[in-house]
């Protein structure tokens, strides 16, 4: 087979929502160049193994590219040709013969705040207790639909992985309960179904989105595989800044593939890449990871790009925003860095 004719090689981990986005990689590629073809490969990462580790613990010690260093490894051994990744997972500083080939639009940088629906909870308590003569409510508490982080009842437990939430969560309400949690999305929206002690969890609404899950106008969470009666609230980056990246997909390449660079001209969007580019500057300035409690948001207003942020390093909350021209991302991000470290 020659080098022109072999497949490419599409690399990405195996969750459904990291499947989710490679075929959304991989159709785009098809759509582009009808006469290559691709092919998608499963890679097993350090973060998929270590369900057990901490997260949202920044005292803990992780190793750098969680969930990237595989499909890194799989790239610079030509076993792959491209990796995606949600950008937010990818670290700021890649592996020397590597580079950001593209960057995908963005869809819905905010975060969603999932609970139980007490009105669905309600009437399923009621429907088990006369089937199995139960008398005994279910410790598992419901809300109202649309209801906000201030809503929430005094000492409610949130749960989440992030420290970047974490931080903001309890810098609205610093009576809140946030609790770690682990797995895939599937798996956190079950955890919140099954577990009494948990009140809500925080999920990035991007990954809702590409699984095909949707927030109803009545604030409800639908979709094949979520637990039935759970509502969403979206909560707007007023209320909580979204990680690095958020809602946007990170396309890694080696450096002198010429081939696959020019693949991925076609799926970069400008806009994005220039938002990015001032988000991932300034938490690198910060030398802040995936895992720091730091978060930046980055959109395009006219000409120039804004570019709003916080940082919790040290504990105590700092916040900027300041603009630039949009060919000046990476100045704005450092610029800002520079402002809260003086």
């Amino acid at each position: 087979m020659s080098f022109a004719s072999r497949p490419i090689i599409i690399a990405t981990r195996g969750s459904a929502l990291a499947l989710a986005q490679a075929n959304l990689v991989f159709d785009q590629c098809r759509a582009a160049f009808p006469k290559l073809k691709f092919e998608i490969k499963i890679i097993r990462t350090t973060g998929d193994k270590l369900q057990t580790a901490s997260l949202a613990n920044p005292s803990e010690s992780l190793p750098k590219g969680l969930f990237t260093r595989e499909l890194e490894v799989a790239l610079l051994k030509s076993r792959a040709d491209l990796a995606v990744h949600s950008l937010k997972d990818l670290p700021t500083e890649l592996p020397a013969g590597l580079k950001l080939g593209a960057v995908s639009k963005r869809v819905d940088v905010r975060d969603a705040l999932i609970c139980r629906d007490a009105e669905y909870r309600g009437a399923e308590e009621a429907k088990t207790a006369v089937t199995r003569r139960m008398s005994r409510p279910s410790e598992r508490r419901g809300f109202k639909p649309k209801i906000s982080l201030r809503d929430l009842p005094q000492g409610a437990t949130i749960a989440t992985s992030s420290t970047r939430r974490k931080a903001q969560l309890l810098a609205n309400r610093p009576d809140l309960n946030v609790v770690e949690i682990r797995g895939n999305v599937v798996t956190r929206l079950q955890k919140l179904d099954d577990q009494a002690e948990i009140d809500a969890v925080v999920l990035a609404a991007a990954g809702l989105e590409r699984l095909s899950f949707r927030i109803t106008p009545e604030g409800r969470l639908q979709g094949d595989a979520v637990p039935d009666g759970l509502l969403a609230t979206v909560l707007e980056p007023e209320i909580m800044l979204p990680c690095v990246g958020q809602g946007a997909l990170g396309i890694e390449i080696r450096e002198n593939d010429e081939r696959v660079a020019v693949i991925c001209e076609r799926l970069d969007h400008f806009n994005t890449r220039q938002c990015v580019a001032a988000e991932r500057a300034f938490l690198g300035a910060m030398g802040g990871g995936c895992q720091s409690p730091i978060a930046a948001y980055a959109e395009v207003v006219g000409d120039q790009v804004r570019l709003r942020v916080v940082s919790f390093q040290g504990g105590t909350p700092r916040r900027g925003e300041a603009k630039r021209g949009l060919k000046e991302s990476t100045a704005l991000g450092e610029e800002l860095a520079a402002a809260l470290r003086e």
